[in-house]
């Protein structure tokens, strides 16, 4: 989710939904602490629960990254070894690190040392030619071992050479049964399965056999399923589309008032009115006006009535 679920992305599906537990798109751990660049841990109170993806391989400077994300307010931080993208590897993170368990041992290991916030790790269920259940039996043990408690896992491998990031989400096949024996087998753990997940009926399903459900770009570009997802797991009343957009308002003012750009915030609304009629009208509207100088609230008003025109 890197360039996706930055904090103005995070504020919106927060108004969506009260209880999920939220991510930020994955910072590198050489990002904060040889760059210095702390913007990238700016969030908003409104977030929490919130937890930081960090990436990163080097023992020290991931522990120096997550004492920065937990003196930030960061109510996690997890440890990204699912990330198949080219510029991840090429860094020695991400999902290669399912290769060298005992280096993300050690990874984890120096985080825990140095924050009190649970310290949580994102997996593949394997990688390359990791065919083998024992594979990722194995790394679960190791996990297990350097204290981790939370495991987060894409029902899918990953094909570092071969496969392009996106491909690298639809073509190794999902393996559901392969995560919920490892539930099983390590009743111990908190277990999360994540990918090819869309539906609330897929997410009822898996929560019969596994602790909690993690989506991704499904909840992206179907945002409202998350306020689905609110009425049918805890009751909460179902908002119309209008109310959520209200309820950002103040956010949207707030944010042009200190000199953010409209465009970086509607970016993330785009999707509000999917499966709606009208939404290619809201979407239009919003993508055309965004980038304008000067463009403000208004455009969102405008956006509304724009589906209904396009119904």
């Amino acid at each position: 989710m890197m360039d996706w679920t930055d904090r103005h992305c995070r504020y919106f599906h927060r108004l969506l939904s009260p209880h999920a537990r939220l991510y930020t798109e994955m910072v590198t751990s050489a990002a904060l602490v040889r760059g210095r660049q702390l913007r990238l841990l700016e969030h908003s109170q409104q977030e929490h629960p919130v937890a930081l993806q960090l990436g990163g391989s080097e023992p020290r400077e991931l522990a120096e990254a997550a004492r920065l994300g937990a003196q930030a307010g960061y109510d996690e931080i997890n440890l990204n070894v699912g990330c198949p993208s080219d510029r991840v590897q090429s860094g020695r993170f991400g999902a290669c690190l399912m290769r060298e368990p005992a280096l993300v041992a050690d990874c984890v290991k120096a985080m825990r040392d140095s924050v009190a916030v649970p310290v949580t790790v994102k997996c593949r269920i394997g990688v390359d030619d990791q065919d083998d259940y024992a594979d990722l039996q194995h790394f679960t043990d190791t996990m297990l071992e350097a204290g981790v408690e939370i495991l987060v896992v894409h029902a899918r491998k990953a094909w570092l050479q071969g496969l392009s990031p996106k491909e690298n989400r639809e073509i190794p096949p999902l393996d559901y049964e392969r995560v919920y024996r490892l539930k099983r087998e390590f009743s111990q753990l908190v277990v999360v399965i994540n990918g090819g997940i869309t539906t609330v009926e897929q997410v009822r399903d898996h929560l019969q056999q596994l602790d909690g459900v993690m989506l991704g770009r499904a909840a992206y570009h179907d945002p409202f399923v998350l306020a689905r997802l609110e009425q049918a797991l805890y009751g909460q009343a179902l908002p119309t589309r209008e109310q959520v957009l209200a309820r950002l308002r103040p956010y949207v003012e707030a944010e042009l008032a200190r000199g953010t750009a409209l465009k970086h915030i509607t970016r993330h609304l785009l999707g509000l009115y999917q499966g709606e009629p009208g939404a290619r009208g809201f979407r239009r509207v919003l993508s055309e006006g965004a980038h304008r100088a000067g463009a403000a609230w208004p455009l969102l008003e405008q956006a509304i009535p724009a589906r209904y025109a396009a119904a």
